[in-house]
Protein backbone atom coordinates (compact mmCIF):
# COMPACT_ATOMS: atom_id res chain seq x y z
CA UNK A 1 0.00 0.00 0.00
CA UNK A 2 1.75 3.66 -1.51
CA UNK A 3 -0.45 6.20 0.66
CA UNK A 4 -0.78 10.10 -0.29
CA UNK A 5 -1.16 12.68 1.93
CA UNK A 6 -1.56 15.92 0.29
CA UNK A 7 -2.05 19.41 2.34
CA UNK A 8 -4.75 21.76 1.68
CA UNK A 9 -3.56 25.15 2.32
CA UNK A 10 -6.27 28.14 3.41
CA UNK A 11 -4.43 31.46 3.39
CA UNK A 12 -7.36 33.39 5.43
CA UNK A 13 -9.06 33.56 8.64
CA UNK A 14 -12.02 31.34 8.89
CA UNK A 15 -15.34 32.42 10.09
CA UNK A 16 -18.91 31.84 11.53
CA UNK A 17 -20.25 33.28 8.23
CA UNK A 18 -18.14 30.92 6.32
CA UNK A 19 -18.92 27.37 4.84
CA UNK A 20 -15.87 24.94 5.33
CA UNK A 21 -16.91 22.67 2.86
CA UNK A 22 -17.14 25.47 0.34
CA UNK A 23 -13.67 26.94 1.24
CA UNK A 24 -12.40 23.07 1.08
CA UNK A 25 -13.86 22.78 -2.78
CA UNK A 26 -12.31 25.81 -3.87
CA UNK A 27 -9.23 24.42 -3.70
CA UNK A 28 -7.52 23.14 -7.10
CA UNK A 29 -7.31 19.43 -5.78
CA UNK A 30 -10.69 17.45 -6.13
CA UNK A 31 -12.03 14.45 -3.56
CA UNK A 32 -11.86 10.85 -4.93
CA UNK A 33 -13.96 8.33 -3.48
CA UNK A 34 -12.39 6.77 -0.84
CA UNK A 35 -10.37 9.84 0.69
CA UNK A 36 -9.75 10.90 4.21
CA UNK A 37 -9.86 14.32 4.83
CA UNK A 38 -8.50 15.26 7.79
CA UNK A 39 -9.10 18.98 9.40
CA UNK A 40 -7.14 20.49 12.36
CA UNK A 41 -9.59 21.18 15.12
CA UNK A 42 -8.88 24.70 15.31
CA UNK A 43 -10.44 25.47 11.67
CA UNK A 44 -13.62 23.81 12.93
CA UNK A 45 -13.87 25.60 16.17
CA UNK A 46 -13.43 28.97 14.59
CA UNK A 47 -16.07 27.67 11.71
CA UNK A 48 -18.69 26.84 14.73
CA UNK A 49 -17.92 30.16 16.71
CA UNK A 50 -15.99 28.06 19.10
CA UNK A 51 -13.93 31.23 20.68
CA UNK A 52 -13.80 33.20 23.95
CA UNK A 53 -12.42 36.85 24.69
CA UNK A 54 -11.01 35.69 27.62
CA UNK A 55 -11.38 39.41 28.96
CA UNK A 56 -15.27 39.07 29.60
CA UNK A 57 -14.40 35.79 31.88
CA UNK A 58 -15.26 36.03 35.29
CA UNK A 59 -13.13 33.38 37.05
CA UNK A 60 -14.20 31.84 40.09
CA UNK A 61 -12.83 30.89 43.19
CA UNK A 62 -11.61 27.85 41.86
CA UNK A 63 -10.03 29.51 39.37
CA UNK A 64 -8.38 32.47 41.05
CA UNK A 65 -7.14 29.62 43.65
CA UNK A 66 -5.65 27.69 40.88
CA UNK A 67 -4.02 30.89 39.03
CA UNK A 68 -2.15 31.86 41.96
CA UNK A 69 -0.99 28.42 42.51
CA UNK A 70 0.28 28.03 39.33
CA UNK A 71 0.82 31.42 38.07
CA UNK A 72 -1.39 31.43 35.07
CA UNK A 73 -4.29 33.93 34.29
CA UNK A 74 -7.55 32.81 36.15
CA UNK A 75 -9.82 33.90 33.30
CA UNK A 76 -8.12 31.29 31.36
CA UNK A 77 -8.44 28.83 34.02
CA UNK A 78 -12.37 29.46 34.25
CA UNK A 79 -12.19 28.46 30.65
CA UNK A 80 -10.47 25.10 31.32
CA UNK A 81 -12.94 24.82 33.95
CA UNK A 82 -15.80 25.34 31.94
CA UNK A 83 -14.82 22.68 29.09
CA UNK A 84 -13.83 19.92 32.58
CA UNK A 85 -15.38 16.93 33.55
CA UNK A 86 -12.94 16.50 35.85
CA UNK A 87 -9.43 17.53 36.83
CA UNK A 88 -7.09 14.25 36.35
CA UNK A 89 -3.73 16.10 37.28
CA UNK A 90 -2.16 19.75 38.22
CA UNK A 91 1.69 20.31 37.57
CA UNK A 92 4.10 22.12 36.16
CA UNK A 93 1.36 24.98 35.62
CA UNK A 94 -0.83 22.48 33.21
CA UNK A 95 -4.27 20.77 34.16
CA UNK A 96 -4.54 17.46 32.96
CA UNK A 97 -8.42 16.88 32.57
CA UNK A 98 -10.94 14.78 31.22
CA UNK A 99 -13.12 16.86 28.83
CA UNK A 100 -17.30 16.78 28.84
CA UNK A 101 -16.51 15.05 25.71
CA UNK A 102 -14.23 12.27 27.71
CA UNK A 103 -10.86 13.03 26.12
CA UNK A 104 -8.05 13.07 28.84
CA UNK A 105 -5.69 16.10 27.57
CA UNK A 106 -3.86 19.56 28.71
CA UNK A 107 -6.25 22.47 29.65
CA UNK A 108 -9.15 20.88 27.88
CA UNK A 109 -8.17 21.67 24.87
CA UNK A 110 -8.12 25.29 25.08
CA UNK A 111 -5.47 27.12 22.95
CA UNK A 112 -4.51 30.70 22.20
CA UNK A 113 -2.51 29.67 19.56
CA UNK A 114 -3.37 30.79 15.91
CA UNK A 115 -5.96 32.99 17.01
CA UNK A 116 -6.16 36.79 17.52
CA UNK A 117 -4.52 38.33 20.56
CA UNK A 118 -7.00 38.23 23.91
CA UNK A 119 -8.80 34.82 22.68
CA UNK A 120 -8.86 32.01 22.99
CA UNK A 121 -10.32 28.40 21.20
CA UNK A 122 -12.12 25.85 22.69
CA UNK A 123 -12.35 22.06 21.22
CA UNK A 124 -15.85 21.42 19.02
CA UNK A 125 -18.92 20.82 21.30
CA UNK A 126 -19.38 17.70 19.69
CA UNK A 127 -16.29 16.73 16.93
CA UNK A 128 -17.85 13.40 15.76
CA UNK A 129 -21.43 15.38 14.98
CA UNK A 130 -18.78 18.07 13.31
CA UNK A 131 -17.32 14.98 10.98
CA UNK A 132 -20.45 13.68 9.91
CA UNK A 133 -22.11 16.97 9.15
CA UNK A 134 -19.17 17.74 7.02
CA UNK A 135 -18.77 14.27 5.29
CA UNK A 136 -22.54 14.83 4.64
CA UNK A 137 -22.13 18.02 3.24
CA UNK A 138 -19.34 16.85 1.00
CA UNK A 139 -21.01 13.80 -0.28
CA UNK A 140 -24.24 16.01 -1.51
CA UNK A 141 -21.69 18.56 -2.96
CA UNK A 142 -19.72 16.08 -5.00
CA UNK A 143 -21.22 13.09 -4.29
CA UNK A 144 -17.64 11.41 -3.61
CA UNK A 145 -17.36 9.24 -0.48
CA UNK A 146 -14.98 10.42 1.75
CA UNK A 147 -14.41 9.82 5.32
CA UNK A 148 -13.71 12.85 7.48
CA UNK A 149 -11.20 12.86 11.04
CA UNK A 150 -10.83 15.98 13.09
CA UNK A 151 -7.57 16.10 14.85
CA UNK A 152 -5.96 18.37 17.43
CA UNK A 153 -2.64 17.74 19.12
CA UNK A 154 -1.89 16.13 22.58
CA UNK A 155 1.00 15.02 24.54
CA UNK A 156 1.46 11.56 25.65
CA UNK A 157 1.78 9.79 28.80
CA UNK A 158 5.93 7.92 29.39
CA UNK A 159 7.21 9.93 26.20
CA UNK A 160 8.24 13.42 25.39
CA UNK A 161 6.59 15.68 22.15
CA UNK A 162 3.35 15.55 21.15
CA UNK A 163 1.49 14.17 18.12
CA UNK A 164 -2.63 14.27 16.63
CA UNK A 165 -5.03 12.33 17.60
CA UNK A 166 -8.60 12.23 16.17
CA UNK A 167 -10.94 13.56 18.10
CA UNK A 168 -13.72 13.51 15.35
CA UNK A 169 -14.46 10.47 13.30
CA UNK A 170 -16.85 9.82 10.73
CA UNK A 171 -17.28 7.18 7.47
CA UNK A 172 -14.19 5.43 9.03
CA UNK A 173 -13.93 2.72 11.92
CA UNK A 174 -11.52 4.25 14.59
CA UNK A 175 -9.55 1.00 15.56
CA UNK A 176 -8.82 -2.06 13.43
CA UNK A 177 -9.06 -5.11 15.89
CA UNK A 178 -6.87 -8.36 15.13
CA UNK A 179 -8.13 -10.25 18.06
CA UNK A 180 -8.49 -13.91 16.35
CA UNK A 181 -6.14 -13.55 13.70
CA UNK A 182 -2.92 -15.14 12.96
CA UNK A 183 0.41 -13.38 13.14
CA UNK A 184 3.03 -14.65 10.63
CA UNK A 185 3.89 -17.78 12.82
CA UNK A 186 0.59 -18.65 13.05
CA UNK A 187 -0.26 -17.39 16.48
CA UNK A 188 -3.75 -16.43 17.34
CA UNK A 189 -3.64 -12.20 18.24
CA UNK A 190 -5.48 -11.90 21.29
CA UNK A 191 -5.41 -8.21 22.36
CA UNK A 192 -4.01 -6.21 19.20
CA UNK A 193 -5.75 -3.73 17.92
CA UNK A 194 -4.57 -0.38 15.44
CA UNK A 195 -5.76 2.75 15.89
CA UNK A 196 -5.74 3.91 12.91
CA UNK A 197 -8.26 6.88 12.92
CA UNK A 198 -4.51 8.75 15.23
CA UNK A 199 -2.04 7.16 13.09
CA UNK A 200 -3.82 8.90 9.82
CA UNK A 201 -4.05 12.22 11.67
CA UNK A 202 -0.53 12.18 12.83
CA UNK A 203 0.44 11.58 8.99
CA UNK A 204 -1.12 14.55 8.04
CA UNK A 205 0.62 16.37 10.99
CA UNK A 206 3.68 15.93 8.49
CA UNK A 207 2.20 17.72 6.10
CA UNK A 208 0.06 20.12 7.56
CA UNK A 209 2.54 21.41 9.82
CA UNK A 210 1.84 24.07 12.56
CA UNK A 211 2.97 27.32 10.49
CA UNK A 212 2.19 26.67 6.91
CA UNK A 213 -1.20 27.39 6.77
CA UNK A 214 -2.35 23.98 6.00
CA UNK A 215 -5.10 23.64 8.31
CA UNK A 216 -6.38 20.36 6.43
CA UNK A 217 -4.71 17.42 4.47
CA UNK A 218 -6.09 14.36 2.39
CA UNK A 219 -5.16 10.97 2.84
CA UNK A 220 -5.34 8.90 -0.46
CA UNK A 221 -5.22 5.10 -1.30
CA UNK A 222 -5.83 3.97 2.33
CA UNK A 223 -7.55 1.10 1.53
CA UNK A 224 -10.67 1.13 4.51
CA UNK A 225 -14.51 -0.05 4.33
CA UNK A 226 -16.65 3.04 4.70
CA UNK A 227 -18.54 2.52 8.29
CA UNK A 228 -19.73 5.39 10.75
CA UNK A 229 -17.12 5.46 13.76
CA UNK A 230 -16.78 7.60 16.19
CA UNK A 231 -14.20 8.98 18.55
CA UNK A 232 -15.46 6.82 21.55
CA UNK A 233 -14.00 4.06 20.39
CA UNK A 234 -10.71 5.44 21.54
CA UNK A 235 -11.13 6.22 24.76
CA UNK A 236 -9.75 3.21 27.07
CA UNK A 237 -12.37 2.28 29.39
CA UNK A 238 -12.32 3.63 33.17
CA UNK A 239 -11.94 -0.47 34.32
CA UNK A 240 -9.18 -1.37 31.70
CA UNK A 241 -7.05 1.97 32.43
CA UNK A 242 -4.27 1.17 35.07
CA UNK A 243 -3.51 4.82 35.42
CA UNK A 244 -6.50 6.47 36.54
Amino acid sequence: MTLEVIPLSIKREIGTDDKLVDVILSSKLKFEDGDILVLSQKIVSKQEGRIVNISLVIPSILALGIGSEYEKDPKLIEIILSETKRIVRMGHGILIVETKNGLICANAGVDESNVSNGYATLLPSNPDKSARNLRDEIFKKTKKNVAVLISDTFGRPFRMGQTDCAIGVSGIDSIIDFQGKKDTFGKILRITAIAIADELCSASELVKGKTLQNPAAIIRNYKFTANEGTMKSLLRPDDEDLFR
